[in-house]
């Protein structure tokens, strides 16, 4: 486990699901008790009125009221909706009451209230949108799209998208790095009471991962070393460090990291031009080496075609003089321009 990750074995929570009923059948009877506490209560109403017995009628008017007016409406508190990959985590009074996960209509307990501290946290940017200030933003900008407040928690594959960061690679070169990762809430209760907000955590720790595994490598290989691994050239590798990683720090916080992809890498702006020549001349070194080595191996097979067919028999000098002609025209960035010899070789 990486260090400066929380142990969380003081803080074990297993989900339990909340104690629920039917919600359609408890609306109808609850709306059909409101109905007939109303109906009692005027039937207490009149009694009292006629005088025929004004202890009955007192009764009835606060049975039906309590119910009617008061303990009828608290019950519609416990109708609860929950739409596929959704989740409501619940207390009672502050202690952890459970967790509805299935999708349908419920009843729970009325006085049991919903938790999800992420609510109005947006990441799908990679930032973080605070609802107030959307709110007044959108004042001035209709086109913002304002995080919703509910309580439900989200059970499906999200995605992080979080901004670029500049970091130093192994040997100290400033890169841009970016980095997508997709996620999901696995656990409701780790998520909703281990960390204050699921969300901003996630956030911050895979900025940490992502430096941590970065400055682990080169951003390119060495000429000396192709064998190495760079951010460049094992990407997919590096990616999957930064799974794990990530991975190891949000366990506490019930989050699953299905996947993570680097997205962008570049060289900071204040080195790309000079990365970019050490680039281009590597590159020329090793176009000339390439060329050097045939050229010299072309000049070395037509002087064995000539000394082999007896074609022309060249002394020492002449051979060197060839073989510097022939290295000229080879390994030159230009068209020869040849020049005719019409006398005698010697």
């Amino acid at each position: 486990m990486p260090k400066n990750i929380p142990n969380d074995n003081n803080m074990q929570y297993e989900e339990i699901p909340a104690k629920s009923r039917n919600g359609m059948a408890m609306l109808l009877l609850n709306t059909v008790l409101i109905f007939a506490s109303i109906a009692i209560f005027i039937c207490g109403i009149i009694i009292t009125n006629n005088n025929s017995n004004i202890a009955l009628g007192v009764v009835l008017i606060i049975a039906g009221a309590l119910y009617g007016f008061l303990m009828g409406p608290i019950m519609f508190a416990g109708l609860k909706v929950l739409k596929p990959n959704e989740a409501l985590v619940l207390t009672l009074f502050g202690k952890y009451y459970g967790t509805l996960k299935d999708e349908g209509f419920f009843f729970v307990n009325p006085f049991v209230t919903a938790v999800n501290p992420a609510a109005g946290t947006n990441l799908s940017s990679g930032t973080i949108v605070d609802e107030k200030a959307a709110v007044a933003s959108n004042i001035m900008s209709q086109s913002i799209t304002i995080p919703t407040l509910s309580k439900k928690i989200s059970l499906k594959t999200m995605t992080l998208n979080n901004e670029k960061q500049k970091i130093n690679d192994r040997l100290g070169n400033p890169v841009i790095v970016g980095v997508v990762v997709i996620w999901r809430v696995v656990n409701t209760v780790k998520a909703v009471f281990n960390v204050d907000n699921y969300k901003e955590y996630l956030s911050i720790q895979c900025d940490a991962a992502l430096r941590n595994i970065v400055r682990l490598y080169p951003y390119d290989t060495s000429s000396e070393d192709q064998n190495e691994k760079s951010l460049r050239g094992s990407s997919n590798e590096v990616a999957e460090k930064i799974k794990d990683e990530l991975q190891a720090r949000v366990d506490i916080a019930g989050l699953e990291i299905i996947e993570a992809r680097i997205t962008h890498l570049a060289y900071a702006p204040e080195i790309a031009s000079a990365m970019l020549q050490r680039q281009q001349a590597s590159a020329i070194i090793d176009a000339r080496q390439m060329i050097v080595e045939g050229a010299v191996g072309m000049v070395e097979m037509a002087l064995a075609k000539l000394s082999e067919n007896n074609v022309v028999d060249l002394d020492e000098e002449r051979k060197a003089a060839m073989v510097s002609n022939l290295l000229v025209v080879l390994c030159g960035n230009r068209d020869a321009q040849p020049i005719v010899n019409s006398g005698s070789l010697y």
